[in-house]
């Protein structure tokens, strides 16, 4: 199945699409994660092929299994389609109040708007999908100042913050993203 939503470009950068992985991105994705930024707030490094693979496995059966929904975000350049990061919906489960709204953009993405604008995509796209969802939420530590920033440029609104729990040692920001 794939599934596309776009962000549309503006002057400044050109615009982003989030599609479902494909086995293709496997050395992309590595390459992605050989950023220790990216490493330090993830909680699933992926440092080989076999660990990249088993990583865009779960992502397919997660698809299949419809409660987490994650995008490779790409951009469209001159010499062809570059990974630019990742973006995914968590928990999309009746009993779940919200679901939750993750990324990581990759290293020499950065900078330039991409977390922003595919948030930004996603959101629309899980509120359309899901027109049962009436909220979203972004966490992140404390200590993440840049989800921070990417939360408040989407429009997710800070609520509270909440006690450290494993795997992260820091306490965290909830942000919120009503419907409409």
């Amino acid at each position: 199945m794939l599934i596309e939503s776009r962000s549309p470009d503006t002057p400044s950068t050109p615009g982003v699409t989030l599609r479902q992985w494909r086995a293709d991105d496997l050395d992309e994705l590595v390459q992605a994660y050989r950023d220790p930024i990216l490493r330090r707030w993830t909680r699933a490094p992926v440092t080989t092929a076999a660990e990249a693979r088993r990583w865009l496995e779960a992502a397919l059966r997660d698809w299949t299994d419809g409660r987490r929904y994650t995008f490779a975000v790409v951009e469209e350049q001159a010499d062809g389609t570059r990974l630019v990061g990742n973006v995914v919906l968590k928990g999309v489960t009746p009993e779940r109040p919200a679901p939750e709204v993750g990324y990581w953009t990759a290293s020499w993405a950065r900078g330039r708007g991409v977390a922003p604008r595919a948030v930004t995509a996603l959101s629309r796209w899980a509120f359309d999908r899901f027109p049962e969802v009436a909220r979203l939420d972004l966490l992140h530590q404390v200590d993440n100042v840049a989800s921070c920033r990417v939360a408040q440029k989407c429009g997710f609104v800070f609520q509270e913050v909440l006690p450290a729990r494993p795997p992260f040692p820091l306490d965290g920001h909830r942000h919120s993203l009503h419907a409409g």
